[in-house]
């Protein structure tokens, strides 16, 4: 079996009013502010991209995909060009087929719909341009708006992984598994 250091190359994806592209260095200050949400800071691993520098090196890297290792989308609204939120497709592996997502939305994005648009179009994206079987994602039980955002896109709730993951609260959390095939329906479609 060959391994692929390239798994993906950067793209980008209109979807309704919305762009999700590549970060990119212009999303720096909107990166600091977002690390510094109560919300983003507990429940996700951007807290580390507060100063500058950090976010800067975060931006390069990403931009890239990783080395085409993983996709991250900056989701943007087309008219305004702010950072509304990010998705991630890692952990992709060609030959099983799989993927696992990640998302965060930024306060000023919150209550509009921006992380359901943005996760069913990186899990349309995923199935169909790089024809990805199963997709999952994981979020702490205690995380309401990530269950909301998951079962709105299709996830079905698979289980419980019981005290899984460390958040940035410095506690384990128990998370919810959630799932989705190429061939499951989507709710609303």
């Amino acid at each position: 079996m060959e391994i692929l250091d390239r798994v993906v190359e950067p793209t980008e994806i209109v979807a309704g009013r919305y762009q999700l592209r590549p970060p990119s260095l212009r999303d720096v200050p909107d990166m600091m502010e977002m690390s510094r949400d109560p919300d983003i800071a507990l429940w996700n691993g951007l807290a580390s991209g507060a100063d500058e520098e950090t976010a800067r090196a975060w931006a390069e890297k990403y931009a890239d995909w990783d080395g085409g290792r993983s996709a991250l989308f900056g989701v943007y609204e087309a008219t305004e060009g702010r950072l509304l939120g990010l998705v991630s497709l890692h952990k992709i592996d060609l030959h099983h087929s799989y993927g696992e997502l990640g998302y965060r939305t930024a306060p000023w994005a919150r209550g509009r719909g921006v992380a359901s648009l943005a996760v069913g179009t990186v899990s349309d994206w995923a199935f169909g341009a790089l024809g990805l079987v199963r997709l999952q994602l994981m979020h702490a039980v205690e995380n309401v708006g990530s269950c909301r955002v998951a079962e709105k896109c299709g996830f079905l709730l698979e289980g419980t992984t019981r005290s899984s993951y460390v958040y940035g609260d410095g506690k384990r959390h128990s998370e919810h598994l959630h799932g989705r095939l190429a061939t499951d329906p989507v709710p609303g479609r």
